[in-house]
């Protein structure tokens, strides 16, 4: 029998939903533009049945993706579980087999494989489009191909057998000059591993190269930029170990003495071309973007200064404390024999990490940059979960890069904001001119809405409004009819 009830942070607002819904033509509050005409695609974490271990992560719970089909001035919404190898064995027993976040040592007998770890994934981080195929990512192991209108899990791919990787990213990147798509693994020959490999899939969806290379040490590598010559994936701080995992820990641990690091790969070369940058102790978890400046990489990003993550232990007893994210730029020197890299704050304001930016300015300097984040002199009339990092992200910030300066927009007292996207307001708008639809949690009215804002007053133009709470959003994106065949 399922019971969460002793779980204090599945409770209330958060608890888990359960359920899969299609609704026509949802409540509307203002009104949507008509140009809008696509689908909001949104990633959750949603778990079935309550955890093997309670005090196991969100990021183990299962993959929950939802659609918005704007069209016409309303919305339709759908929302399916992916079906993931994990999913479906789980139904099957009724209860969780599956223990702690990417530790395949802790599982039920039943299910345990540790020479095949990624396939326990819950495909629960980010909708994906790649050459006109919609995909749920998490980096534990292969996308799984989604029906981009049915939602219905088509399976788990290697792309025909030429992807090499056990695991793949959760944040590809699509370079709108060119058409090709970025994309990596890590851990990508097994758990614990330093391998690292990189590919391209070109404008039809073919991979056609790929480069292996090892990080530094072994580390979450969670996101990547990529600039016209150049594909550079963060890391640091986080560390694992097979002993670890046979203590039946979390796959991670945080070690403050380990320093930050940027993996530069070139677009063209080999493996052996690779290069090593490092920084100090940094939690870096999403990217913004990058561009080039004569021989430097210019790399904008949200960072903290130490560990971001509650229920990744410090390796060396410390207790946890919670590092906020500032919005910062790194410079590295492509034509210097110097490893080291430059690094400046662009804004003080703590941010979350779940910054969007118009990716028609991937790989050029742009500026401006969105993401939620808590201003604490507005007021806030809610109880959120009992975690260190809990706190009331209730604005969207836009904020200017060249300028220095920023607008934001309040969602109200009881209202929680998570990741936006950016929707162009024409092909041919300048940057940053459009839309910027997210995610709010209603914790007054227990309903999840979606808000509707113009990018260039930051004020709501429309509230999509579901008549229940939608599982916490992870990632989610915007596609059109001319990156899928839209219904």
């Amino acid at each position: 029998m399922s019971n969460f009830s002793t779980m204090r942070q599945m409770t209330g607002y958060f608890a888990p939903t359960r359920f899969e819904a299609d609704i026509i033509d949802c409540e509307v509050t203002g009104e949507v533009p008509a140009e809008l005409d696509g689908v909001f695609y949104r990633l959750h974490h949603d778990w079935f049945f309550p955890p093997l271990f309670p005090d196991d992560t969100h990021l183990s719970a299962d993959g929950y993706i939802s659609a918005l089909r704007f069209r016409d001035g309303s919305v339709d919404y759908r929302g399916r579980y992916v079906k993931t190898d994990r999913y479906e064995r789980q139904r099957t027993a009724r209860r969780s087999l599956y223990g702690y976040y990417r530790n395949p040592y802790s599982d039920d007998p039943s299910v345990r494989d540790l020479e095949r770890p990624g396939r326990r994934t819950t495909a629960n981080t980010t909708p994906v489009v790649i050459c006109g195929r919609l995909f749920a990512t998490k980096e534990e192991g292969l996308p799984y191909e989604i029906d981009p209108n049915t939602l219905e899990t088509i399976g788990a791919t290697d792309f025909g057998g030429r992807w090499k990787s056990e695991t793949f990213t959760a944040h590809p990147k699509r370079d709108p000059d060119t058409g090709e798509t970025l994309a990596f693994g890590y851990e990508a020959t097994g758990i614990t591993s330093r391998d690292v490999y990189v590919y391209t899939f070109d404008r039809a969806g073919q991979i056609t190269r790929e480069v292996r290379c090892k990080a530094p040490y072994t580390t979450m590598l969670h996101d990547m930029s990529i600039t016209a010559n150049y594909i550079i994936i963060p890391g640091g701080g986080c560390v694992t170990d097979l002993k670890r995992l046979e203590r039946h820990k979390p796959h991670w641990g945080w070690d403050s003495e380990k320093p930050s690091f940027f993996l530069v790969v070139p677009r063209h070369g080999d493996g052996a071309d690779h290069r090593v940058f490092f920084g100090p102790e940094r939690s870096i978890v999403h990217t913004l973007n990058a561009h080039e400046k004569g021989s430097q990489i210019v790399l904008d990003l949200p960072a903290a200064s130490g560990n971001t993550w509650p229920f990744f232990d410090d390796v060396h007893g410390s207790p946890f404390v919670m590092h906020e994210n500032t919005i910062r730029r790194v410079r590295m020197d492509m034509g210097s024999a110097n490893n080291g890299i430059e690094e400046d704050e662009l804004f003080s304001l703590p941010v979350t990490s779940f910054t969007r930016v118009d990716e028609r300015f991937f790989t050029k300097p742009n500026r401006y940059t969105f993401v939620q984040f808590a201003d604490r002199q507005q007021p806030f009339d809610a109880a959120l979960p009992d975690d260190p990092r809990a706190q009331p992200n209730n604005s969207y910030g836009r904020f200017d890069l060249t300028t220095r300066t920023m607008k934001s927009y309040f969602a109200g007292p009881t209202h929680v904001l998570q990741e936006p996207v950016f929707v162009p307001r024409s092909r041919g708008a300048s940057e940053g001119d459009g839309y910027l639809l997210g995610t709010v949690h209603n914790l007054g009215a227990m309903r999840t809405e979606i808000v509707i804002l113009d990018t260039k007053t930051m004020q709501a133009l429309a509230h999509v409004v579901l008549p229940f709470r939608n599982a916490p959003q992870i990632h989610g994106i915007w596609a059109d009819a001319t990156e899928l065949p839209l219904q």
